[in-house]
């Protein structure tokens, strides 16, 4: 694969470090640029693998290299956050391992750097990339299994034991990683218990327990302290119920036709044989790669972004605060917060919040949420999972920003404006997840008046204007003045917010800040060049 906008280094020669070296050479040939590693033994291992492989002991080498825009962070867990923030700083794309960081609050700033740079963050939950996983993500989603209502995660063997890490820290990134990947939701209850036999304070065996909406539990067992080697997955549903075992040789994704009927209101054992479900033998070290370089070329999102390693990693902290029987202490170490919440206000975990917004209230900012700086959300505010706000955006009292809608800089929301993410809802058939929702953009420095609609998938243009009581049906130019129901292009705005006077011979200047305007046709204005 040569592909010159996909220059990679790779840092960490340990033993996955290893397998990621060799995985990308055999991809990406002489796109591999550098392999770093203090430890200068290591050397010897990479020219095994090829002589062509230009292998330094100096970190600055690839942060200086301007032809290098893509990183693998393969080093020990304790370094990842100082790697990974010197990478992104140096504007350089970056695949991280798990955990991607050791704290949650430094996960953040991780992704919030990347944000601002424009840069791919993606974690190296390895899993998310088995085809086989891949296969039963299809299973559930075309409805084979019914209700998710179990799924329980075996990851046992004998060694390697860790002394930096505990087995919850080692193995259950990967089943957490799982679960969020097929539920598409968080635990609403984390519970974790453990033993300790070879090493002092070092957990050799847990059994975390998850509780998530929609009444699914899940329990994940995990042992470095065990006689034989076993990966066993059973994800249960109240239709069928599917098994997953890596360790086995072959049939190692099978699916039962198995469950309990409600006949004459007693339930009734339904013992069906099984099937085995054949999948693609693809080498997951390989795809997940391949989805990096991918994300790097065409700036994709990764399925294993930034987002979906901080909630791992917010799951994880839950579960060793409850192995050591403390609270959960959120933030332990996180900065001193910079923007203002009132006390009624509820803040999800997982988001990023700019210095001096203000958050007023009854409001709540769902998990994920991106909010840039000095930005004020008034009484009831409601921001839905995943939304993305710019800086300085003004929300009015009683407003809801639902998933799928993103806002620029300066834009002003005005009271009980409703934004909607679906086109036909329905209840008797709920549509949930990303995949469902319409993108609605909502462009710099527009605003939209009280009690307006923005029915989805529409661009609001920049400095466009939105009358009260306004609904919104199709996309909105520039400028644009927008009025009635349904909404009417009947005016353009300036940029400073007064109403243009008529345009003669396709010309009109603001009577207020004298910026002057050309029409381009009965849809477009452009502000004359050199006054924007």
């Amino acid at each position: 694969m040569e592909n010159h906008s996909f220059q990679l280094a790779i840092v960490g020669c340990g033993r996955w470090g290893i397998n990621h070296i060799r995985t990308a050479y055999r991809i990406f040939g002489k796109n591999l640029k550098y392999v770093c590693d203090v430890n200068q033994e290591s050397a010897k291992r990479v020219e095994d693998i090829s002589p062509e492989i230009c292998f330094v002991t100096s970190f600055e080498t690839i942060l200086n290299c301007p032809e290098v825009n893509a990183v693998i962070i393969a080093t020990p867990a304790e370094t990842h956050y100082q790697l990974a923030k010197r990478c992104l700083e140096a504007n350089k794309n970056i695949l991280i391992e798990k955990p991607i960081t050791l704290f949650s609050y430094q996960g953040r700033e991780l992704a919030q750097l990347a944000k601002k740079k424009d840069l791919t963050l993606m974690v190296g939950h390895l899993l998310l990339y088995h085809p086989g996983i891949r296969k039963i993500k299809e299973i559930i989603n075309n409805g084979e299994l019914g209700k998710l209502q179990y799924i329980y995660s075996n990851r046992l063997n004998l060694g390697s034991i860790r002394k930096e890490e505990n087995i919850l820290w080692s193995f259950a990134p990967h089943d957490i990683s799982l679960l969020q990947y097929f539920i598409e939701d968080d635990p609403l209850e984390v519970d974790a218990k453990g033993g300790v036999f070879v090493q002092p304070g070092i957990h050799d065996v847990t059994l975390t327990m998850l509780r998530y909406p929609r009444n699914i539990c899940a329990h994940i067992h995990v042992s470095w302290l065990h006689p034989f080697k076993e990966h066993r997955l059973v994800i249960i549903g109240d239709k069928s119920m599917v098994v997953f075992e890596d360790s086995r040789k072959e049939n190692k994704l099978l699916l039962y036709a198995k469950g309990f009927d409600w006949i004459n209101g007693e339930p009734h054992k339904r013992d069906g044989d099984y099937q085995v479900i054949s999948y693609s033998m693809d080498e997951p070290l390989k795809l997940e790669q391949e989805h990096f370089a991918d994300c790097v070329i065409n700036k994709k999102t990764p399925l294993s972004d930034g987002n979906n390693g901080i909630k791992v990693l917010e799951i994880l902290e839950q579960a060793q605060a409850r192995l050591e029987n403390r609270k959960v202490q959120k933030n332990l170490e996180e900065e001193p917060k910079n923007y203002f919440a009132h006390k009624s206000a509820y803040v999800d975990e997982g988001c990023s919040i700019g210095d001096g917004t203000k958050i007023w209230h009854f409001s709540h900012v769902q998990r994920n949420v991106y909010i840039g700086e000095k930005c004020s959300l008034g009484q009831n505010v409601n921001v839905g999972n995943n939304v993305r706000i710019g800086n300085s955006v003004k929300i009015q009292n009683n407003v809801s920003i639902y998933e799928g809608v993103e806002l620029e800089d300066y834009v002003f929301c005005g009271p009980s404006m409703v934004f909607t993410n679906i086109l036909k809802p329905r209840c008797e058939f709920p549509q949930r997840g990303s995949e469902f929702y319409q993108k609605t953009l909502v462009k710099l420095s527009a605003s939209i008046g009280a009690n307006a609609t923005i029915v989805c998938g529409i661009t609001v243009g920049r400095y466009a204007f939105i009358g009260a009581g306004t609904v919104v049906t199709k996309d909105v130019p520039d400028y644009a003045l927008i009025l009635g129901n349904p909404g009417r292009l009947v005016g353009w705005m300036c940029r400073c917010g007064e109403r243009l006077p008529t345009f003669h011979e396709n010309k009109s200047t603001c009577s207020k800040c004298q910026r002057s305007y050309c029409q381009e046709n009965e849809k477009k204005i452009s502000p004359q060049e050199g006054v924007s």
